[in-house]
């Protein structure tokens, strides 16, 4: 409407009313209804005198002069909010008073209490929004501190069984262990949520001050561990196992397609220091990105032929001699390997994985005396965690009559530490695993007590007390014995293969692992079992105790034999046969009883 002009109703008039002011007293010309906020109502008075005429005033809002912003601010804020935009139209009318645009805005029965309205519809939207985020956070912590038990019943469940396995079962096999509570405690620990690429004190995140902390008292350990001295020795205790930590060895100190030479597989070594199948294959990256070229052990008596490989190592030169191995059970010349490789130009490298805890304890022969480098798991007879270590030379090197000793590259100091540590972080491995360098520490302080060096000798007495018992069974054993914790049982005379005797005594609770014998045809029928003491020995077995698993040993090679006669030694054939065996039930049964009677390590069952 544009009240600029005169209005055609000379009976009605047209009045703005503030209620900003204090109301005015009651008379015949303010009957209206009272406002309570400070609006401005719209009255229209009625010439007439006749009371059913009269017209109650209606509240108004008076909005600012309207301009092109304001338009287009409306239109956006009517786009935004639908829902209120085409009532609040119906409420709106444009106006002039003396020429200038004016909106007029009925004001609504609810909007007497929009300021209170508003301000209970804040608070409950803030209450509102703090109850989603308290309960998105209660949320995350319910799933994050469930036990396994709940979080995940079907990996328990499984875990339950693989626990009552190892309790009800004789563990025989050479390079497994059980670990203590205080190992295993730190190997499930919160450490395990710390990302620490590089050396302590050189990382690529931070936070890492505590965990530089662990891996240098862990360093410290371990030198101690061997009677190590700092100024001569380095160790680096971040490879994931000892084949990483055997190829980070190659990786930092030759290039592609140099020569490496360890024991030949089925003589007793190690994949990881090159093995070949019968048909040429390369089985391990060591072969595969290295030459690799192996030494054996003598046919007739089962010992490493020393004079052979020392002309095969002088016609092949190669760049790392290796020593140590996965089955070999007697003592290693490390000084006639320390001669051999200084007459072809070579470093020497033990890997010591299978007799480390011997060697700590000072039960088997020391080859930190004449080795460049020196490398092991820290599961087996160390009865850490599993992974693996790494150990160098450093500093000048030592001089015999004026000449070096341990020429190496040709230098007068040992260049192993950065080269070894560059190739261990980055080249081959990310971030290391700090529970396993914490649970290592928990192990090496105890590898270094007079405790330990009493169950390694008891692991010894125990191996040379089977050893003795399946001799006097008439049973076949490589080299006729043992100088550590493990032996080689050749069950060919028997016309067992190793496969299917495994087979039998897992069926019946003993669990060791087939092995090649130095002259067998070739990897993929083993002819024999490795067997080891250091599990054993850890849950309290003693000598006799020992005469009676081999009593249960050779029950199980009766039992593979007279299922090979019935069924045939063939894969499906045989395992037909062991179906519902009543001698294999009977055996199990046995052995069930025998375990059970010896206390677990680590945890309770």
């Amino acid at each position: 409407m544009d009240l600029s002009q005169s209005p055609s109703n000379r009976n009605l008039s047209i009045g703005l009313l503030s209620h900003s002011l204090p109301p005015p007293p009651p008379s015949h010309n303010n009957r209206g209804p009272k406002i309570a906020d400070d609006s401005i109502s719209f009255q229209i008075e009625s010439g007439t005198q006749d009371p059913s005429l009269r017209v109650p005033s209606i509240a108004l809002q008076l909005m600012d002069q309207q301009t092109e912003n304001h338009r287009h601010h409306a239109e956006n804020s009517s786009n935004e909010n639908k829902d209120r935009g085409e009532d609040e139209e119906k409420d709106e009318e444009e106006f002039r008073i003396l020429g200038h645009s004016m909106c007029l805005k009925r004001k609504r029965d609810c909007d007497s209490g929009s300021s209170s309205s508003s301000s209970s519809k804040s608070n409950r939207n803030s209450t509102n929004e703090l109850e989603s985020l308290e309960s998105r956070r209660n949320a995350v912590r319910a799933w994050g501190n469930q036990s396994l038990r709940v979080s995940d019943p079907d990996i328990y469940e499984i875990m339950e069984k693989e626990k009552q396995r190892q309790y009800k079962g004789i563990e025989l096999i050479a390079s497994e262990n059980f670990v203590c509570k205080a190992v295993m405690e730190a190997l499930g620990s919160h450490l395990t949520n710390k990302y620490s690429e590089g050396m302590p004190g050189a990382r690529y995140y931070g936070g890492n001050l505590y965990i530089d902390e662990i891996e240098t008292l862990c360093c410290e350990r371990a030198l101690a561990a061997f009677g190590l001295d700092s100024e001569h020795w380095g160790v680096n205790v971040q490879p994931y196992s000892c084949t990483s930590a055997n190829f980070s060895v190659y990786t930092g100190l030759l290039l592609p397609g140099d020569r490496i030479m360890g024991l030949d597989t089925p003589s007793g070594g190690n994949t990881s220091h090159g093995c070949y199948l019968p048909n040429g294959r390369k089985v391990s990256a060591a072969s595969i990105f290295f030459e690799s070229f192996p030494y054996k052990v003598n046919p007739q008596t089962g010992y490493i032929d020393y004079d052979k490989l020392e002309e095969r190592a002088l016609d092949y030169r190669p760049k790392i001699l290796i020593c140590g191995g996965s089955s070999y059970p007697r003592e290693w010349d490390y000084l006639r390997f320390r001669q051999i490789a200084d007459k072809c130009g070579a470093l020497l490298l033990c890997d010591m994985a299978q007799i480390s805890g011997l060697i700590a304890a000072k039960e088997c022969a020391n080859p930190f005396e004449y080795c460049d480098i020196v490398t092991s798991t820290t599961h087996k007879s160390l009865r850490g965690p599993r992974g693996g270590i790494i150990f160098y030379r450093k500093g000048p090197k030592p001089r015999k009559k004026g000449m070096l000793l341990y020429q190496g590259d040709g230098g007068d100091r040992y260049d192993f530490e950065e080269k070894i540590n560059f190739a261990v972080f980055p080249a081959l491995q990310g971030g290391p695993h700090n529970n396993h360098i914490a649970a290592l520490a928990v192990a090496l302080k105890q590898v270094a007590t007079l405790e330990y060096k009493t169950y390694m000798q008891q692991v010894k007495k125990n191996a040379q007390a089977l050893s003795s018992a399946l001799l006097r069974r008439k049973c076949r054993l490589v080299t006729g014995g043992t100088d550590n914790h493990m032996l080689l049982w050749d069950l060919r005379n028997l016309g067992l293969t190793g496969k299917n005797f495994e087979k039998v005594c897992e069926l019946c609770l003993i669990t060791l692992n087939k092995v090649t014998i130095f002259d067998d045809s070739g990897n993929l029928n083993p002819g024999g079992v490795r067997i080891g003491t250091p599990a054993m020995t850890s849950r309290g077995c003693l000598e006799d105790d020992f005469e009676t698993m081999a009593d249960f040993l050779v029950r199980a090679a009766q039992i593979a034999s007279s299922v090979q006669r019935e069924h045939s030694k063939l894969p499906k054939a045989f395992l037909k046969g062991l179906e519902n065996n009543k001698e294999i039930v009977e055996l199990r049964t046995q052995v069930e009883c025998f375990a059970s009677q010896f206390a677990m390590p680590g945890f309770d069952v």
